[in-house]
């Protein structure tokens, strides 16, 4: 399970018109204080309208943009003419004479706003990726216009009527399946949107959301900014013991960019959890390390995030309930596969009491070894890491540090990910280097299908920087269309940490499962034949989008493919199939810990966006209300804390408000799909062609569900994800 993020911009009618709450919701934190690549700083300069970017296509590969041209200045005036232009389009569509047909409306929608999308992708892509000052005074001003215009656009009276027409009468029309389910779509957005609102409710509407934007805006820029304040200093090498030269050494390297040549930084991830407490041997640091990370957002001072979470959750209630709705949760949840909050409620309750259990189970036995070390102290949240990973070694004769000399990035990423992706669909990857590209990290490959033709570009950006947030994402900077003859421009991103300059990158065994995992988003995007840009690539509910890249994830462990690329980057001898066996009989290992966090942070989602607006409590209260919801659904926080807390919560201030538990959610399609490949022989062209025909083309052009029995042949199954982790005897 990977908290991936997708951003995945649309140009389309009711997918653009959420740019404001979903598009900059994934991709608004911000960060550094300067872009760390002088040629690609977007550093102002002064320029004329005529040389500006976004106003017509890029005339690259698949419209790839073209990052050497772009400058901070060409933002804010490609932002306003986009939404110029776009509000032109749709009110010369509302104000069309002839009665209203789906060719003069709904696809005349799906035309409109393209400066918009092409500013839009770029910039909040670049605003996760690669962020500075400039950017982000930007994105503080324009969040707020851009939820002013989508309203304008959503809440247009004469341009809902004729949607509604088209909807009241779709019976009759010869629309195909699609066609049909945009319709039905574009009227939805429209509704929930508030378009059936009464003007005053309309007007108190707007105001809701221009603030919610800048709201959000804030949070998410405060999470980052605090995760590059907060990096742990150490003073001594000696504090550093259980690290290798290498993590060492990068740890001073990033103490003397900031001035403090001697000492050592240890900067934070955006989890509650943080890697380095796997290896650390003084306790006393990763106590200091822990409580860094949970402190966030919630200790006072300009990143504080408790008085703007308040005020979000109190806003999100009042719209749900202006809007028709119970809470944020029913709001939020209506147009997911899950539909309702009693069947999420549902699906966590069942989970959380075998996952607390088996996290009970494997904190004793870390007690134990605790004890039998001497240990003159109980088990903390800051020992479990470390403890776990000598419990595994003791248990397994296994050291996870003992696969990275086997993972290195580019083998993983050409021989893994690129040879499984070459063996289900004949796709063949050549890198270029004649593209601009923001960083100089940044790596562009074409992607031809087993035809021999183009299917896609991909742009690869792995490691982490100071001026890219946290975390692992797709996102598309052009969608596949077959109305605006586009396909696709889509990119993965990670943070793994870059080693010093000339030695390999080695990674971790989960960073190399989330490579596979993202390139499964990617997969999703590329794979994408649809008319409508509404319904491309991961346009798909919330609770669906993770399925594909889940299910990707499979083959990092199937033999042919590890075998490929699982080999010593210093002699080129394969894993030894002891190690490998080692790997996978740790697989359903510390599992009570992973999904009892995990699930903690869904709860905690839930628990805040089920709330009334005057049930929500003062920021003061923040953390007593935290501490309450996991008490009463029966977690143990005090040792498995929640994956994320309220104040760093990134996640649900944009696309998983609500929407955290998809994770999980969607793993029961992907563990039940899984064992449909091993059923069917596992890694083979047929296999591959018949989960792309039926479900990784379709993008959101059907209801996800109906794709997935398509694709299945039957209901999904709960069981095999209880399997996988652990859960079957104790559900049971």
């Amino acid at each position: 399970m990977k908290p991936a993020i997708t951003a995945a911009p649309r140009k389309s009618l009711h997918r653009m018109k959420f740019i404001p709450l979903a598009v900059m919701a994934f991709a608004l934190i911000a960060c550094a204080k300067s872009a760390d690549n002088p040629a690609t700083a977007m550093k102002a300069t002064t320029v004329t309208t005529t040389d500006n970017p976004f106003f017509s296509p890029s005339t690259l590969t698949f419209q790839y943009p073209p990052f050497d041209k772009i400058d901070v200045d060409h933002y804010r005036p490609a932002f306003e003419r986009g939404m110029e232009q776009e509000l032109a389009e749709m009110e010369a569509i509302a104000n069309q004479g002839e009665s209203p047909t789906v060719e003069n409306t709904l696809v005349a929608m799906e035309r409109a706003g393209a400066i918009l999308s092409r500013v839009s992708s770029v910039f909040y892509a670049l605003t996760s990726a690669h962020t500075n000052d400039d950017l982000e005074a930007i994105q503080s001003e324009m969040a707020p216009k851009l939820a002013a215009h989508r309203d304008k656009i959503l809440l247009n009276a004469k341009l809902f009527e004729r949607v509604k027409t088209l909807y009241d009468s779709r019976d009759k029309l010869d629309a195909d399946r699609e066609t049909g389910r945009l319709i039905e779509e574009t009227y939805q957005s429209f509704v929930r949107a508030g378009a059936q609102l009464d003007e005053p409710e309309k007007e108190r509407l707007r105001a809701l959301n221009g603030e919610l934007a800048e709201l959000q805006t804030t949070f998410s820029q405060n999470v980052l900014k605090e995760v590059n304040a907060s990096a742990v200093i150490v003073d001594s090498r000696e504090e550093l013991a259980g690290w290798s030269e290498s993590e060492i050494k990068a740890a001073g390297d990033k103490a003397a960019e900031r001035g403090l040549a001697g000492k050592f930084v240890i900067p934070l991830l955006n989890t509650s959890d943080q890697p380095p407490l796997a290896s650390l041997h003084n306790r006393a640091l990763r106590e200091r390390i822990h409580n860094a990370s949970l402190a966030r957002g919630s200790r006072g001072g300009e990143f504080d995030n408790r008085q703007v979470l308040v005020r979000i959750m109190k806003l999100r209630a009042e719209r749900a309930k202006l809007l028709g709705y119970d809470t944020h949760a029913d709001y939020a949840l209506e147009n997911q596969t899950a539909q309702t909050v009693a069947a999420v409620n549902e699906r966590l309750e069942s989970l959380i009491p075998p996952a607390v259990a088996n996290a009970k189970q494997e904190a004793q036995a870390l007690q134990q070894m605790i004890d039998a070390e001497g240990g003159d102290f109980q088990l903390a949240p800051w020992d479990w890491a470390y403890y776990t990973e000598k419990l595994r070694r003791a248990r397994y004769d296994f050291d996870a540090a003992q696969l990275r000399p086997y993972f290195e990035l580019n083998n993983v990423l050409e021989k893994g990910v690129f040879f499984a992706a070459h063996k289900l669909w004949g796709l063949s990857f050549k890198e270029r280097t004649d593209l601009p590209v923001y960083h100089d990290d940044v790596r562009v490959f074409d992607v031809f299908d087993a035809d021999g033709s183009q299917l896609a570009v991909f742009i690869a950006d792995f490691y982490a920087r100071p001026s890219k947030r946290g975390g692992a994402w797709m996102n598309a900077y052009v969608s596949q269309s077959k109305l605006l003859n586009t396909q696709p421009v889509v990119a993965n991103h990670l943070n793994v940490p870059k080693p010093p300059a000339g030695e390999p990158t080695l990674l971790t065994f989960d960073e190399v499962t989330t490579l596979f995992h993202e390139f499964g988003h990617a997969l999703h995007g590329m794979f994408s034949d649809v008319t409508y840009p509404s319904f491309s690539g991961t346009a798909v509910p919330r609770d669906f989008v993770e399925y594909p890249s889940q299910v990707n994830e499979m083959w990092a462990t199937w033999p042919e493919v590890l075998k490929n690329y699982a080999v010593h980057y210093q002699t080129g001898e394969a894993m030894p199939s002891e190690l490998l066996d080692k790997v996978l009989a740790t697989q359903k290992f510390n599992q009570g810990f992973a999904t009892t966090e995990y699930l903690a942070a869904s709860l905690i989602d839930q628990r805040w966006h089920q709330l009334q607006a005057q049930q929500v409590p003062s920021a003061e209260d923040v953390a007593a209300f935290e501490t309450r919801a996991l008490k009463q659904a029966g977690f143990d926080s005090a040792t498995v804390p929640p994956r994320y807390s309220s104040t760093y919560f990134s996640h649900i201030m944009g696309g998983y408000a609500a929407g955290y538990y998809s994770y999980i959610w969607s793993e029961v399609l992907d563990a039940d799909s899984v064992e449909w490949f091993k059923e069917n022989g596992g890694l083979s062209r047929e296999n591959g062609d018949h989960f792309r025909e039926t479900l990784l083309s379709r993008g959101g052009s059907e209801e996800a569900l109906i794709l997935f029995k398509n694709f299945r042949g039957a209901e999904p199954d709960v069981r095999p994800l209880l399997e996988r982790r652990g859960l079957i005897q104790t559900a049971e």
